[in-house]
């Protein structure tokens, strides 16, 4: 029997000492066990005197997590114990089992630790549909208060620290992390964003001996201010993305470059013998000309056949006389006759100032038709259609469409080896026709290479170089990294950069959208910096 109940104890209670098992039922729904603490005596709270004297007894019900889906109600007797030191204010109190109850305590240790780590991953609505899930139920402002209630986190003191922004409502208020580069786990988020809150902070640690950060002025002077002793490092990444923005900036600025020379239009093919024979207004192409030909065609090819014309007639659904008279034409030039030849036309006097509005750009019929209706057109609106419907679908000189301000940038920011050879041959041409694209592809490249094999001594000549061309925007982002000089030359040359930072700023992100915006500062802090 005390094989059982030992085995029970350790089945049930595997890493709490002092508790016996006296029974377990178990039914369907639920599993009931009844225990009790053998402990000799307690330690009294509020004097810290050992007693054994006990004063009384109660069964205390602490909810605990389900077993095999099954939900656990579990009795425990508790003993009250009289507090010997006369001195001491309290006069009885109850012991407490270490890892399995507190004083006030509704829930065992392990629920509420199970409780606190949902809370810390999912927040409050997420973490209660998941605890009802697995058969405990609680509530969420529960579960927010179990959080709530947590201790501080400990803030360890790193060596090499990096600090980045991250924003609680974007574009208004924004807050500070703080980021163990070397072990990639936050050690404290800040408030805000000001310098002299950032500077307060790194004065309380003197041993951090590295900064990583973005160029943002106040957390230059936030670090020059609270530790003094720290090297700056510039990120990396964030100086490639304001030289890819510059970039960009500065092909757009030059987009007439980028327009490849218009080819001359094709001349017009010489006009076949017949036609000009005939001097037949109707062009190869029209329709009313290729229906023409097409159904000549058709009827001298029956009668080389030796089909009759009565037969014809019945074949293509013609009238006699059509018949007669595609076969009496000897060649279809000879049906271009008629009082609709050369015709005049109540729009003739119209073309030109429709030809002139075509060529400023305006293509819309019935903007055209409302602006000739007033000069004195009489015709109709389907017209003057007919007439731009000519015009759009004429044959125009196929031309390259230029590439974008964008797409160019791409090309220059990419490694050369990476380029097809039509982007090659793209860049090549733009560069040959804007000396100014020329350089900045020509800088760009160089400070690719610096950043790369972390050639940090280069800077100073690159931005001797920058200055000497007419690039105004790389002169703009060339002076701001002067005058942040010592932390460029750190970021170009050290290994540390901001990434993992980057990193947790993105899950603080997930974790302020899991909330829907509505947590606050200290419960937003111990999420990012308890949950593991």
């Amino acid at each position: 029997m005390e094989e059982v109940v030992l085995r029970l104890k350790e089945l049930l209670f595997p890493s709490i000492t002092d508790v016996e098992v006296l029974s377990v039922d178990v039914n369907i729904e639920t599993v009931r066990i009844d225990a009790r603490c053998t402990a000799m005596g307690a330690v009294c709270p509020g004097c810290g005197t050992w007693s054994s004297r006990v004063h009384g007894a109660y069964p205390r019900f602490p909810a605990d997590g389900p077993s095999a889906g099954r939900s656990v109600v579990l009795q425990l007797r508790v003993r009250r114990f009289a507090c010997e030191n006369t001195a001491c204010a309290r006069r009885t109190f109850v012991e407490q089992i270490p890892g399995l109850t507190r004083r006030h305590g509704r829930r065992t240790e392990r629920l509420r630790a199970t409780l606190t780590a949902v809370g810390l991953a999912l927040a409050g609505r997420a973490g209660a549909r998941l605890a009802r899930i697995v058969g405990i139920a609680v509530s969420r402002s529960t579960v927010l208060r179990l959080v709530d209630a947590l201790p501080e986190p400990e803030v360890p003191a790193p060596r090499v620290v990096g600090v980045d922004e991250y924003a609680t409502r974007k574009g208004r208020h924004y807050g500070t992390v703080l980021v163990d580069i070397e072990t990639r786990r936050p050690v404290d988020l800040l408030p805000d964003r000001e310098a002299p809150t950032l500077a307060a902070w790194l004065a309380q640690r003197p041993g951090i001996e590295v900064v990583c950060r973005d160029r943002a002025p106040f957390f230059a002077e936030g670090a020059a201010a609270g530790a003094p002793q720290a090297v700056q490092v510039a990120d990396r990444w964030h100086l490639w993305h304001n030289l890819s923005q510059t970039a960009e900036r500065t092909v757009a600025q030059h987009r007439r470059c980028l327009r490849v020379p218009v080819p001359e239009a094709p001349e017009p093919e010489q006009q076949a013998p017949e036609e000009e024979a005939s001097g037949s207004p109707w062009p190869t192409g029209h329709r009313f000309a290729d229906r023409t030909r097409t159904t000549h065609a058709t009827v001298h090819a029956l009668l080389e056949a030796g089909h009759s014309r009565r037969a014809i007639q019945r074949q293509l659904r013609m009238t006699s006389r059509t018949v007669k008279k595609y076969a009496d034409a000897a060649t279809p030039e000879d049906l271009f006759t008629g009082q609709w030849q050369n015709r005049a036309s109540v729009l003739d006097a119209y073309k030109t100032y429709l030809d002139d509005r075509w060529s400023e750009g305006c293509t819309n019929a019935w903007k055209l038709w409302e602006e000739v209706v007033p000069l004195g057109y009489q015709g109709s609106y389907q017209r003057v259609r007919a007439y731009l419907h000519a015009k759009r679908t004429s044959p125009r000189p196929v031309t390259a469409r230029p590439p974008s301000p964008r797409a160019v940038a791409g090309w220059i920011l990419r490694r050369p080896d990476a380029l097809i050879e039509t982007e090659q041959l793209q860049l090549k041409t733009v560069r040959a026709y804007c000396p100014e694209l020329d350089a900045l592809t020509g800088h760009v490249r160089s400070f690719a290479t610096m950043l790369a094999e972390r050639r940090g001594e280069r800077l100073p000549d690159w931005l001797d170089a920058v200055r000497h061309d007419d690039l105004p925007s790389l002169h703009t982002l060339a002076a701001g990294i002067d005058r942040d000089r010592d932390a460029v030359i750190a970021g170009l040359t050290l290994p540390w950069n901001s990434g993992p930072v980057e990193g947790h700023v993105n899950r603080i992100k997930m974790l302020k959208r899991q909330m829907f915006g509505r947590a606050g500062f200290s419960l937003l802090r111990k999420r990012v910096l308890l949950y593991k």
